[in-house]
């Protein structure tokens, strides 16, 4: 079974004082998600990083965070098989229930497995080419990115393996502008065509619930890069493959305290109105998930206590940047990479506390 609006909506129930201080939001298909999500993109692949991520995941979904964000490509496929045996595990205690857990994975960029192989170019070859599986044409960025038919029906039955479940709940794209960097227009619309409706009917099949684009550079860009992505179109591909009944929900970006493109850079246009790309997923019906919200660390650090006079109510630098990105309007939940069970308890302290206003962090952007 997926996450559920109804067992999503029972587990922010149990923690009345962070429901009551707006820590849970509604998604746009109606998941009740907490406003802070735990990443898994940084660390060595190594067990003794599995074990530590395994433990924090387990002690944020019995700690008010009940939404994982994963990729089949980080740590060589280990940060899924983590967040699986910390799920498995949390379950078995019965500290939560499957459908009260919301999932989010990626697919697109070549995994490994477990390990960095001794020669890469022969073992992508072997695993992928002469397989069959891929044509060498169909590869981006030096054979390390994909989004065909095959290799995502394959990348998402390889992610439910790892993760253990039926169903993801939440299958982003990641980084598709990747493959607008390396080929015309033209084939990326196509490219984006054909994946959606590979992920269309990975939901009509109860493989994932909803999809979406987990992007880096595609929304913080103007539009004449040649990695920017319009999200108007991106809609209209879904709309063209399954019309109002299509499945795309959700959109991943970078955005914190250094990177504000997000919201302060108004690229994109939907109707006659140019908005940032937080404002245009808002207005497309699309929920936002941010990411880099520490920028890997680098913003919890002694100048972020020129912030504090914004933000009192967070007590450490840390605190700072999340609150910032998580109180932004148009966000639903800021992800943040924690693998220590004290950045654990650090971060969902916001939760204990309300959101800032939007209108001081509109405040923080006079130019807009």
């Amino acid at each position: 079974m997926p996450a559920t609006p109804a067992a999503t909506a029972a587990y922010a129930a149990r923690q009345p004082e962070s429901t009551a201080n707006g820590h849970f939001r509604r998604a746009v298909n109606d998941l009740v998600v907490s406003s802070l999500g735990l990443g898994t993109y940084l660390g060595t692949p190594d067990d003794d990083t599995d074990a530590v991520y395994q433990a924090a995941v387990e002690h944020a979904l019995s700690s008010g965070c009940n939404l994982i964000d994963t990729a089949i490509n980080y740590r060589h496929q280990r940060s899924e098989r983590a967040v699986g045996r910390a799920l498995a595990a949390v379950i078995r205690r019965g500290d939560v229930q499957r459908e009260e857990v919301v999932i989010a994975t990626k697919g697109g960029f070549v995994p490994f497995d477990g390990a960095p192989p001794t020669d890469p170019r022969k073992w992508i070859y072997e695993q992928f080419i002469e397989s069959g599986l891929v044509h060498p044409n169909e590869f981006a960025a030096n054979y390390r990115h994909c989004l065909t038919p095959n290799f995502l029906d394959t990348m998402i039955s390889a992610s439910r393996r790892n993760l253990g479940i039926d169903t993801i709940d939440i299958y982003l794209l990641h980084n598709p502008e990747t493959q607008a960097i390396s080929n015309t227009h033209e084939t990326f619309r196509r490219r984006m065509l054909d994946a959606f409706e590979t992920l269309e009917a990975a939901v009509e099949r109860g493989a994932i619930a909803a999809y979406g684009v987990a992007t880096w550079t595609a929304f913080r860009c103007p539009p004449d890069a040649p990695d920017y992505l319009s999200l108007t179109e991106l809609v209209g591909l879904a709309f063209q493959v399954a019309g109002e009944r299509n499945h795309f929900r959700y959109v991943q970006m970078p955005y914190n305290l250094v990177m504000t493109e997000a919201f302060a850079l108004q690229n994109q246009q939907v109707s006659d109105m140019f908005l940032s790309a937080i404002e245009a997923a808002e207005e497309l019906e699309l929920s936002v998930l941010t990411s880099a919200t520490l920028k890997q660390g680098s913003l919890a650090s002694p100048f972020m206590a020129d912030l504090a006079p914004y933000f009192p109510e967070a007590e450490t630098d840390a605190q700072r940047a999340l609150q910032f990105a998580r109180s932004s309007p148009g966000v639903t939940s800021t992800l943040v990479g924690m693998r220590q069970l004290t950045h654990v308890d650090e971060n969902l302290a916001l939760a204990q506390v309300p959101p800032s206003d939007p209108d001081l962090i509109r405040s923080l952007f006079p130019d807009r």
